[in-house]
């Protein structure tokens, strides 16, 4: 079985096919650089004058493989699935978990499989964070039909990356890793995944567009390409034609789940900034400036004074975050960080998570029509380290991951001063999950106590003795509050 994520942009739904960052600076990327020895052959032309991809696909084919999951979904999901043979993916719900309908009680297995690429012979693998997910097996199958079991390293939701580990005695093929700056709007590209489970599908296309915005996350900057992509191609490499991956693909367009000429690849830059920390901590390490942006329009710059519908509008500063003291204010326009220009308002957040914490670095912003440039100490952005590999997933009783809320998620959900605790993460198969308890949800008390941190959380769920339940009192993203019952293990 296959799933999707949908995100919908104004009429039309990216379904993120089966299967998105910590940006920390940019390092000497060794460990993930390892090349063929021998150098990839290009795009040949056949007699008849056409392309042929067939001696690339030899020769890279070795170095993707068929990531296969097993993970466990409630027994209130398998109740609401329903699909066409044209789209017959993923968990839809007439109604959220929690709010009615049948109490989920055990997990029952969830099967479904996608793709990733080796970048180094040691077996580190690459791949997307919605194709292992919540997985309690991982299976990796090479096109020689070796079969390892893997480790999930680490992953990051915001980029919709993964590293993966196998296990072996021998070198394994390596994918040759190339420079995404370097693609151009019109270049061939060469997919290979496991579309719908069909393993080791070679398509072809173009390069589309560069550096798309498709609404996935905070960090979208795709490759958009019409080489065939479908379910199950999610994590496989899209090569160039020198046979050096430039691309992880990851989205497609669609109204019924299959490929209709548009789809979307991380491009390889951003994971290879992205693999050490995944590899040796787990998760990744944002820098955090602390404004809301909005993007410019025709209108917005004329009534701002400029001259064009250039950079990032502040919208707001969060009080006592790097940007308030630094001076930044509501309604001022970045137009420049650390000596980049910011042209659009997309540009900064890649910019800002690619610092690291405790830089001091100058913006440029204009405010009533002067410019002027202001000196910033960049923080580390708090957020929940994702949880990775199977130590991870076994920690605490009830399977949940906690941590405390940061301003602007306060502000959103309309909550008080340290009032409530956010779940970072909830284990599959656990208490947790059982009771519908979801990521992002906000614990506000614990058997009737209320709770503000993390401290005082752990310490209410510790007086609960195995004989009774944890009730939870919860807020969700879209304000309303509801009672889940979490009974032990």
């Amino acid at each position: 079985m296959q799933t999707k994520k949908k995100v919908v942009i104004g009429a039309m739904t990216v379904s993120l096919a089966f299967g998105g960052f910590t940006l920390g600076r940019m390092t000497q990327m060794d460990v993930v650089q390892a090349a063929p020895e021998t150098a990839a052959p290009r795009i040949t032309v056949t007699p008849s004058g056409l392309p042929s991809f067939a001696d690339l696909a030899d020769h890279v084919s070795p170095a993707v493989v068929h990531v296969r999951v097993v993970g466990v979904e409630r027994a209130s999901e398998r109740g609401h699935r329903f699909g066409s043979p044209r789209s017959p993916f993923g968990p839809q719900f007439p109604f959220p978990p929690g709010f009615g309908g049948p109490r989920p009680h055990q997990g029952i297995p969830r099967r479904s499989s996608g793709s990733g690429f080796i970048i180094r012979k040691d077996g580190l693998i690459i791949t997307n964070n919605h194709v292992v997910e919540g997985a309690s097996e991982i299976m990796v199958n090479l096109p020689d039909e070796r079969e390892y079991q893997a480790t999930v390293l680490g992953r990051d939701p915001k980029t919709d990356l993964a590293v993966l580990k196998v296990e072996t005695e021998q070198d394994l093929p390596v994918a040759a890793l190339g420079n995404s700056e370097d693609v151009r709007v019109g270049d061939w590209v060469m997919a290979i995944g496991n579309p719908f489970g069909l393993s080791n599908t070679v398509t072809a296309g173009i390069v589309s567009a560069k550096g798309r915005t498709i609404g996935a996350g905070p960090y979208d900057d795709f490759i958009q390409t019409d080489a065939s992509i479908n379910p199950g191609n999610s994590g496989g490499p899209l090569f160039n034609e020198k046979g050096e991956v430039v691309g992880i693909n990851t989205a497609i367009f669609g109204n019924g789940g299959g490929n209709i000429g548009i789809g979307f690849a991380i491009p390889i830059n951003l994971a290879k900034q992205l693999v050490p920390d995944l590899e040796t901590k787990g998760h990744v390490t944002r820098g955090w400036l602390g404004v809301t942006i909005q993007k410019m329009t025709t209108e917005l710059a004329e009534s701002l004074g400029l001259d064009e519908p250039s950079g990032a509008l502040v919208a707001d500063v969060t009080t006592d975050s790097p940007a308030d003291k630094g001076g930044l204010e509501r309604g001022d326009v970045i137009i420049g960080y650390d000596g980049h220009t910011v042209k659009e308002n997309a540009d900064l957040p890649l910019l800002v998570a690619n610092t690291k914490a405790g830089t001091t670095i100058p913006i440029d912003v204009v405010r009533a029509g002067k410019t002027r440039t202001l000196t910033v100490e960049i923080a580390k952005l708090d957020e929940p380290e994702v949880a990775s590999g199977p130590a991870a997933a076994k920690r605490g009783k009830w399977g949940m991951a906690l941590r405390e809320l940061m301003p602007e998620e306060r502000d959103r959900m309309r909550l008080k001063a340290n009032e409530g605790v956010i779940v970072a993460g909830v284990r599959p198969d656990s208490p947790a999950a059982d009771a519908g308890v979801r990521e992002g949800d906000v614990i506000l008390e614990v058997n009737r106590t209320p709770v503000k941190t993390v401290d005082e959380l752990k310490k209410a769920i510790a007086t609960v003795t195995e004989d009774k339940p944890l009730l939870l009192l919860l807020r969700r993203n879209n304000g309303v509050n509801h009672y889940a019952s979490l009974s032990a293990e």
